[in-house]
């Protein structure tokens, strides 16, 4: 089911910052006395500093890559009155925010510092002096940036633009947000900066007060929040990034030509380099988890060592190491967590001791009970093995033509191999072949869930840190995720309960961001909706200001004029939104697109 989303133009708090008296006057009716009480108090909201958990989101993502040349940058404020909460200046009768978005440009970004209050103003930077409120302090520290006053007249939004700059967004779920959009348009292949600036008291009818014109001059503007993100060419958006991974990953390598060696090939086995336990070396198969199909599970073992579960291919001249190599991993994992090792091998010693109190006739009855639950500690990492955590990439993907650059690849988990990652751990004080039989009679209360998932290798994966995955079985239900992480910068594991058949990638609700329409680049248009948001008419282009500066007051005049009706901020936000894509894969290979 869809969710409305409601745009106002505006919504002030009931209270303007400041300071209030409240007086009260009480009368008696027995002899008309008079009591009088009064007392004091201070509304006071962000001024200088803004706190990280007043920001909900911001877009483009913070850290993120991709194309974002028609995209008008926004932050949203938890709080729907902030931008309203302060006055910006300006003519009476109108409701401009005190919060502006300024984007800044490869080598334009100003360097942030922290100085108290009493040093905003007086020095080179041109800023006026703030009075300071009641609770405020001279030595209340402020993060502020100094910009050319040359290159502030170019993107500082106009007194007319500035209403249309922020809005207030309504879910039907949800509390009520404001959104802050920027004016200006990033450029592309460069890192970029947003900075949310405070303009309370900075505008006059003429526009932003810039200070005196004087060579190198520069205006100071206490940032309240900032990010970065960087803009690369066309074809790097979300959509054509996720459309591109479809059918690029091949489950298993090549085959070479040699029958003996395109067996283990079309098994997904890959050739690794082997150093045997007496120190030499050769050259051996392996496989990883991830397989293309099911795999047999197999019957329950509790070895000692990993070269039980090597595998000798004499038609081969050649060792299958995958099994072994999951099992002696798994001791390691659990070696690392010493703690946990530790634990295990106590709790083993006390399960020990029961058993042979229990064979022990002779043992007096009353004697105290040996606590022989797993520990907690051991349980958790038993489960984090069934999701593969820990284990290194290496074992997952042993060779990198089978997870190639812009790609993803679909597998069923190989539910044996996890199964002996697990007995390795549980290997720990595994050292007779009585101890070996103990285990195998108590083995972990954990289930091996059967699972399947896709692995996504894809400048999707750090460009978009949102980025949400979504997945479903053959009849179209979704899917438990078991595990959903980054395993690098741009690899991503998916990892879902029972059989994948469909897999979906798509962007968080934030992801609503403002866009425009570049016809051709340096000048812009936008192409309107009706009121039940189908395809309207296009506007006629409009041109760029400078540095990429969008013509707000323009562009709405336009659009009012193109609809025939008064254009506020919240139409102007409903005609500016754009949604990003949804793009599905299948199990075998293809993809498509849904908006």
């Amino acid at each position: 089911m869809s969710e409305n989303l409601t745009f106002l133009a505006y919504r002030r708090p009931s209270l303007a910052p400041g300071a209030y008296r409240i007086s009260v006057t009480q009368t008696s009716g027995l002899n008309a006395e008079r009591f009088t009480t009064a007392r004091t108090f201070t509304v006071a909201g962000e001024r200088f500093t803004l706190a990280p958990e007043a920001v909900e989101s911001m877009f483009p993502p913070p850290g993120s890559l991709g194309d974002h040349a028609n995209v008008l940058p926004h932050i949203v404020l938890r709080r729907a009155t902030m931008p309203w909460e302060r006055e910006a200046g300006g003519p009476t009768g109108t409701v401009p925010p005190w919060l502006v978005l300024l984007l800044f440009c490869g080598d334009e970004n100003p360097e942030p510092k922290v100085l108290a209050l009493s040093a905003l103003a007086g020095g080179t930077p041109y800023m006026p002096a703030p009075a300071l409120d009641q609770h405020e302090a001279a030595g209340d520290k402020a993060t502020v940036i100094d910009v050319p006053r040359a290159l502030l007249a170019q993107i500082m939004p106009t007194m007319e633009d500035l209403p249309y700059l922020a809005h207030v967004r309504r879910r039907a779920t949800q509390d009520d947000t404001a959104v802050v959009i920027g004016c200006r348009l990033p450029a592309r292949k460069t890192t970029c900066t947003a900075h949310l600036v405070s303009v309370e008291g900075r505008y006059t009818a003429a526009g932003f007060d810039l200070g005196p014109d004087r060579p190198g001059a520069l205006v100071r503007l206490v940032s309240l929040a900032s990010w970065r993100f960087a803009c690369v060419d066309g074809g790097q958006t979300f959509t054509s990034l996720a459309s591109g991974l479809a059918g690029r990953a091949q489950p298993t390598l090549p085959e070479s030509g040699d029958p003996r060696a395109d067996v283990f090939l079309r098994e997904g086995q890959v050739p690794v380099r082997h150093v045997l336990r007496q120190g030499g070396r050769t050259v051996s198969w392996y496989r990883g988890p991830l397989v293309n199909g099911p795999a047999p599970v197999g019957t329950p073992v509790a070895v000692r060592t990993s070269d039980a579960l090597l595998r000798y291919h004499p038609d081969a001249g050649m060792l299958e190491t995958g099994y072994a190599a999951a099992w002696q991993l798994g001791r390691l994992i659990a070696l690392h967590h010493q703690s946990t090792a530790s634990a295990m091998h106590a709790w083993k010693r006390r399960r020990a001791q029961r058993g042979k109190r229990s064979l022990d006739e002779n043992h007096p009855l009353a004697v105290a009970e040996i606590e022989t639950a797993m520990p907690d500690d051991v349980t958790k990492l038993f489960r984090d093995l069934t999701e593969l955590r820990g284990v290194p990439l290496r074992y997952l993907v042993p060779d990198e033509r089978l997870l190639p650059v812009e790609s993803v690849r679909f597998f069923q988990l190989d539910l044996r191999w996890v199964s002996l990652l697990v007995d390795g751990a549980y290997s720990i004080g595994r050292v007779t072949p009585e101890d070996a039989e103990q285990d195998l009679a108590h083995s972990p209360p954990v289930p091996i869930p059967g699972a399947s998932g896709a692995i996504i290798r894809s400048d999707l994966v750090s460009g978009y840190p949102g980025l949400l995955v979504s997945a479903y079985d053959a009849a179209g239900t979704k899917l438990d995720p078991l595990r959903v992480e980054r395993l690098s910068g741009t690899i991503m594991l998916c990892l879902f309960k029972d059989v994948l058949a469909r897999l979906d990638l798509h962007l968080p609700p934030e992801a609503l961001h403002f866009a425009v329409e570049l016809v051709p680049a340096d000048r812009v248009g936008r192409t309107l909706r009706n009121a039940a948001g189908d395809t309207g008419p296009a506007l006629s282009p409009l041109p760029l200001g400078p540095r990429a500066k969008i013509p707000i007051s323009a562009l709405v005049n336009a659009m009012a004029t193109a609809v025939g009706t008064a254009f506020g901020p919240a139409e102007f936000a409903r005609q500016m939104i754009e949604s990003t894509a949804r793009v599905s894969f299948l199990a075998t290979g293809t993809s498509e697109t849904v908006r």
